[in-house]
């Protein structure tokens, strides 16, 4: 049992003192490094102890007995100097083992205002209330402007900062720093929602007619077939990403097992799709595989053209020297063409919505529907994806002059 010692300071106070032990932690090196067992290869461990010191014998007494209990029923969290800030770190450098690095590169970029905010509060001293003080300044005057707070960040914005932050506090409960989750219960007010979406009008995806007019009208395009393939549902990365080998043009199928993607809309990152339902074989329309084949046979001029000049790079979506497009270029194509077609611009990702919608408008069963996007759950699909517009439910309404007619038939 420790002993609890009389400590006299040097003013001639008088408290009392006891060191206890809490456990092991990894013994490091003068550099910092973790020292390792030789023999064993395994970390050296130390005891890691706490001191105690308070006024009267009895409070030290109370608080070594509260420690002892809390360490049998695994609730004991012991003192920590660690900030927010540092453990942000921390859980990105545990994220990074779990998630591709363009996610993480976006966790970085959620992480932002919270350490400026709240980085340098000690995690242990971290209350609800700095969580949901934090969030309601987003909401207010999150964007930066010249260094200087400015209008507030969208609701998307501050879900997604949010949905991080607490996911990244809810692993410190795990590591038993904290005992709770202070952004377990934070919210972004029901006003703040209402005020977002009459303020921040969403771009409506294409409806029908709109992204027929621009098929017409990008006909004569060299990347037409490229093109075609964003408005059949496939993501930009994966219409990068695509190879000649993963197209079988007989068949008339195509497979989405490889995507190119930006980082900051700089750098270029291959990689396999984002899930396993991302990997995918789809049945090309009649209209993309032709289109496909017109554009194998002009690539295949521009080889012979370019001579030496040319790479092989064996990606279906390619310049005229056979160097692979990106995301960055793909997309700046796209906005050209419905610059020059008077078509109101939106972004690629959003045509796949349009995409989907008239599939799911025209009966497409759900499993088929979520399996085209290249997602495991149908009903993320329909939620997320599918937005028909006042003139996708005429059907409805004409059902609706059948039914009065009908009615009016029979009376």
């Amino acid at each position: 049992m420790p002993e609890i010692k009389k400590v006299i300071l040097k003013g001639g106070k008088t408290r009392y003192r006891t060191v206890v032990d809490i456990g092991y932690e990894p013994k490091k090196d003068a550099f910092g490094n973790p020292v390792v067992d030789e023999a064993t290869g395994k970390p050296v461990l130390k005891r890691k102890q706490l001191t105690i010191t308070k006024d009267k014998k009895t409070e030290v007494q109370d608080e070594l007995d509260r420690i002892r209990g809390q360490m049998v029923t695994g609730t004991f969290i012991a003192p920590s100097d660690v900030t927010v800030a540092e453990w942000i770190d921390t859980w990105l450098d545990l994220k990074a083992r779990d998630v591709e690095e363009t996610t993480l590169d976006t966790y970085r970029k959620l992480f932002i205002h919270t350490r400026e905010k709240l980085g340098h509060v000690r995690l242990q001293a971290l209350t609800e209330d700095d969580v949901q003080a934090f969030i309601d300044s987003l909401i207010v005057s999150g964007r930066r402007r010249a260094g200087k707070a400015g209008t507030g960040l969208a609701v998307s914005t501050v879900d997604a900062i949010l949905a991080r932050l607490r996911e990244c506090l809810s692993r410190a409960v795990v590591r038993k720093l904290i005992a709770a989750n202070p952004a377990q219960f934070v919210k972004i007010s029901h006003q703040a929602k209402k005020r977002d979406r009459k303020e921040r009008r969403r771009a409506k995806p294409w409806n029908v007619a709109e992204v027929q007019a621009f098929i017409r009208g990008i006909e004569g395009d060299r990347l037409y077939a490229p093109m075609l393939l964003s408005l059949m549902g496939l993501r930009p990365a994966e219409v990068c990403g695509l190879r000649w080998s993963d197209i079988d043009l007989k068949l008339g199928t195509l497979e989405t097992a490889n995507t190119r993607t930006m980082i900051r809309n700089h750098t270029v990152v291959e990689k396999d799709t984002k899930t396993e339902a991302g990997d995918r074989a789809l049945p090309l329309p009649t209209k993309g595989a032709e289109a496909l084949k017109k554009f194998r046979a002009r690539q295949a001029a521009e080889k012979l053209a370019a001579g030496e000049a040319y790479t092989d790079s064996g990606y279906v979506i390619v310049d005229a020297l056979g160097e692979p497009l990106n995301t960055r270029q793909l997309r700046e194509h796209a906005y050209r063409l419905m610059s020059q077609l008077g078509i109101r611009r939106v972004r690629l990702y959003d045509a796949r919505h349009s995409c989907l919608t008239y599939l799911a408008v025209s009966g497409v069963p759900d499993v088929v529907l979520a399996r085209w996007a290249g997602h495991t759950n149908a009903s993320f699909t329909k939620a997320k994806y599918v937005h028909p517009d006042v003139e996708d439910l005429r059907p409805a309404a004409a059902a609706w002059d059948s039914f009065h007619s009908a009615d009016s038939d029979g009376v």
